[in-house]
């Protein structure tokens, strides 16, 4: 006797619901319907589709990341590590899909990009606001990065209160002092405003921490220092990703909105997250 098959293909004694009154529940959760037509294509170019829905797939993943280092940040405010790992952990996946997202952009040609780049008018990656919330929680503040978003208000007053508040290092580093690490007060009480600067007396905590990971009392520290060595070596993936689809498709000529295009993107491609992180293993 055959069974019947539901929806899935999966063989099953009953077939799905398939009546609903209004929309599908799936619908009313996912947004499938606004999502899927969200894309409002500005050229004849049949190459634009891919380039908006990656750019708009690239918005979705900064939201999830940023929405996982907002939960670690607070966790570890609130010295709740195992919390804080799981966060960065789930991050570490979302950031390798992040990355993912440049292999559909990554071979374009610049007669290729050429065919529908004016579409973008202005319209810069720089723009963004929620990557400009990534940058901020990994502690690259900028007040000036604020400027473009003065015409919309909410947008502008997200970004204003992330610029004052800690940063997922700012926590971190405050966990190591109420631990009894001797992070300087200079570091724990600075501008939050400003982007942050290395400290050899941090460096020098973290080569402590990374001297003896197994015996030491603070061994849950090595191995969040470890997670977030991760997050670091992913964003500079995702730095140089972006750097090298640039350079491919557009060579060394002026970035859309006016940036500086490839010679802007060398520069944060050197830049280190965490750079105490780093520096330190020459002295472990």
């Amino acid at each position: 006797m055959s069974k019947t098959l539901d929806a899935s293909g999966v063989g099953g004694s009953e077939t799905p619901n398939l009546d609903f009154a209004g929309t599908t529940p799936y619908e009313d959760y996912v947004q499938a319907d606004v999502l899927t037509h969200l894309q409002h294509l500005r050229s004849d170019d049949p190459g634009e589709m891919v380039f908006l829905v990656t750019t708009q797939v690239m918005e979705l993943w900064f939201t999830v990341i940023v929405h996982e280092w907002e939960t670690a940040t607070k966790a570890l405010r609130e010295d709740r590590i195992p919390v804080a790992m799981d966060a960065l952990k789930r991050s570490l996946r979302e950031l390798e899909a992040l990355n993912a997202s440049w292999r559909p952009l990554a071979q374009l040609t610049p007669g290729q990009f050429n065919a529908y780049r004016s579409a973008l008018g202005e319209g810069s990656g720089f723009q963004s606001a929620m990557y400009r919330r990534m940058e901020f929680l990994l502690g690259e503040k900028s007040a000036s990065m604020l400027v473009p978003h003065r015409g919309a208000p909410r947008v502008h007053a997200e970004l204003e209160k992330a610029l004052h508040e800690p940063s997922l290092y700012d926590e971190v580093l405050r966990l190591l002092a109420r631990r009894g690490l001797p992070v300087p007060d200079a570091v724990l009480n600075r501008d939050l405003s400003l982007r942050y600067e290395p400290s050899a007396e941090v460096e020098a905590v973290w080569t402590g921490l990374y001297a003896a990971p197994d015996t030491n009392e603070n061994a849950d520290l090595h191995r969040l220092g470890e997670v977030l060595t991760d997050v670091a070596e992913l964003v500079w993936r995702w730095r140089n990703d972006h750097l090298v689809a640039t350079r491919r498709a557009m060579g060394a000529k002026t970035g859309t909105g006016g940036s500086a295009g490839v010679t802007w993107l060398e520069k944060r491609a050197t830049k280190n997250v965490f750079p105490e992180l780093w520096t330190a293993r020459s002295y472990v």
